[in-house]
């Protein structure tokens, strides 16, 4: 009766375990169905549309006709270089990105590697820094990843007002502001250069922005598309971000190398340093002398007068001994290999030390090295000389920097070591929320989209556990039962086991094992050939048992018989009735 009651119970716990599952799995495919909707819905790419009076310039790339029409290649040549690679003649197309994230989806493809390429094109109107903040924003995905070469962007100064004048963009075109990743070997830059305008003489001088505070070397290799923000605002300060993330941001007035505003006083020219100034802080006592007890040519080490050579130490034998048990190869060219020689190994004998012995060195107590005079403070010293200031001659002071040249176009002028660099949504604005809004078409699709891509099934799993936390107990308890089946599996073969190796005669049937409508026949005919004979006075010895005569019920066909006799050994052994 226990091990029925033990059998019920462990049948129970499965079954809630299987229901617990089957409810989970229930839920798992329900939650999945609703992200496959989401999904589905998601892929379906629509062109980015803002109608908005913010923008300057809104190109998704996905129209290639109206693309012809807007954007101009360059048909000039680049200065300073040979002349059989100084022309423009790097390849621009309109493609479907390599791994394709948003069905229909379409970019600005640079297919060409190690060329020079340069394409523009014309704002809708021109920027005009007064008020309002710029924002420069675009993707890049560099498919093959980058080894050397740029991505960035030119925003084109007031003069590039025509496509004559985008035809001959070029490296010396005037621009206000470069923007952009840039790469060669381990030197990993994010461009922001703006050109700044001198107000005392005109010159015009870039002004480099300090380094990003976060290492960007992932952008360049792993062949994903990233967003590329710029904000510059009218109160001179400026953010930069990639995939929304700041990573650079600060100053125009302080930030930037070389500075806007030069320093009020520089290094007078003409001044020259006094030849009577001493720079010297300390210099050699000219009154001190070696003592006379100074032994400059004691050597700094010396034999330990202490040491003895130790027993066992062989003064004849060499270190090393060529191997006895190398053979020549037998493809040895003494012509062309030379003699052959055994390899070295270590002499065996050798097990204290051989060769000639020599004491260890410790160092010389005597020993005082070459002698100098003391240092000493210089009587005359002056300190380190300085040209003295004198007010700087172009020396002027901007509190306004952003206010740069109006920007009439954009345009990327590149070279590049790695090809099929994609470009794509390109955006110039004056208002951070339509950026935001232009970036949740476009570049936040991508990025959802591949991130549920890159999930495996263990990481859904982790999320499924998080957001249902009850299951963990679930989890315990189907552990426990796991463990708790297979000991009782055991423990029931064991059982079973033991009972077979039994040799000691038949003994009365278990009144908790399963019942078998075969045993009572062959029970009541036994009981029946002597019915006064007590349970307990059956033969307990193997010869005993053996003396008695099979039942004849026993051989009756529709009975199965419980002793079996075949390669009993030394006794019946007692079997349940095999059901064919």
């Amino acid at each position: 009766m226990a091990r029925l009651t033990c059998e019920v119970c462990v049948l129970s716990a499965l079954l809630v375990l299987v229901t617990s599952a089957a409810n989970v799995y229930a839920e798992s495919e329900d939650s999945n169905d609703e992200v496959t909707v989401e999904v589905e819905e998601e892929d379906q790419y629509r062109s980015p549309s803002i109608d908005s009076k913010s923008i300057y310039l809104a190109e998704h790339f996905d129209d290639e006709s109206a693309f012809k029409k807007k954007w101009v290649k360059s048909e000039a040549k680049k200065q300073g270089v040979d002349e059989n690679i100084a022309k423009y003649d790097g390849k621009w197309e309109i493609q479907a990105p390599s791994r394709k994230i948003l069905r229909d989806d379409l970019g600005l493809v640079l297919t060409t590697e190690a060329k020079h390429a340069a394409i523009s094109a014309l704002l809708d109107r021109p920027f005009e820094f007064k008020d309002k903040p710029l924002i420069v924003q675009y993707e890049v995905t560099m498919q093959e990843g980058q080894n050397c070469g740029g991505a960035y962007i030119k925003l084109l100064s007031r003069g590039a007002n025509t496509k004559a004048d985008l035809r001959k963009f070029f490296d010396q075109t005037p621009y206000t502001i470069m923007f952009g990743p840039d790469k060669c070997g381990n030197d990993n830059k994010l461009h922001f250069i703006f050109r700044h305008k001198n107000p005392k003489n005109g010159t015009i001088e870039e002004k480099h922005s300090k380094k990003p505070t976060q290492r960007l070397e992932d952008v360049y290799k792993d062949k994903e598309p990233h967003l590329y923000t710029l904000v510059v605002r009218p109160d001179n300060t400026y953010s930069v971000f990639v995939d929304h993330k700041e990573v650079n941001a600060g100053s125009l007035l302080e930030d930037f190398t070389p500075p806007v505003n030069p320093p009020q006083e520089i290094d007078d020219p003409n001044d020259k340093k006094p030849d009577d100034w001493d720079e010297r802080e300390k210099i050699v006592d000219p009154t001190a002398t070696k003592p006379s007890d100074w032994d400059e040519s004691a050597p700094a080490q010396l034999a330990d007068p202490a040491a003895s050579k130790p027993a066992g130490w062989l003064d004849d034998q060499p270190d090393m001994i060529p191997d006895p048990d190398a053979q020549k190869p037998s493809d040895w060219d003494e012509d062309m290999d030379g003699e052959w020689e055994a390899p070295l190994v270590d002499n065996p004998l050798c097990t204290v030390g051989c060769g000639t012995w020599k004491p260890p060195m410790i160092p010389n107590p005597a020993y005082k090295g070459i002698w100098r005079a003391p240092l000493i403070p210089n009587p005359n010293y002056k300190g380190k000389w300085a040209p003295r200031k004198i007010p700087n001659p172009d020396y002027f002071h901007d509190d306004q920097p952003f206010r740069m040249t109006p920007i009439h176009a954009v345009g990327f002028e590149l070279w590049s070591m790695s090809p099929a660099l994609l470009f794509d949504n390109l955006l110039v604005a004056d208002d951070a929320d339509v950026a935001a809004a232009w970036a949740s078409q476009t570049f936040d699709l991508k990025r959802a989209k591949l991130s549920r891509d890159s999930e495996s099934v263990a990481e859904r799993a982790l999320q499924y556990l998080a957001a249902n936390p009850w299951l963990y107990a679930v989890l315990v308890l189907a552990a426990f039962l796991v463990v708790a089946t297979v000991a009782y599996c055991c423990c029931t073969d064991s059982k079973g086991s033991e009972e077979l190796k039994k040799t000691d005669g038949v003994t009365e049937d278990d009144p908790h094992d399963e019942p078998a409508p075969a045993h009572q026949p062959r029970r009541k005919t036994a009981l029946d050939a002597e019915p006064d004979h007590e349970p307990e006075h059956e033969p307990e010895h193997e010869h005993e048992q053996q003396d008695q005569p099979e039942p004849e019920q026993v051989a009756e066909p529709q009975i199965t018989p419980l002793v079996d006799t075949d390669g009993a050994g030394d006794g019946q052994r007692k079997r349940k009735p095999r059901k064919e």
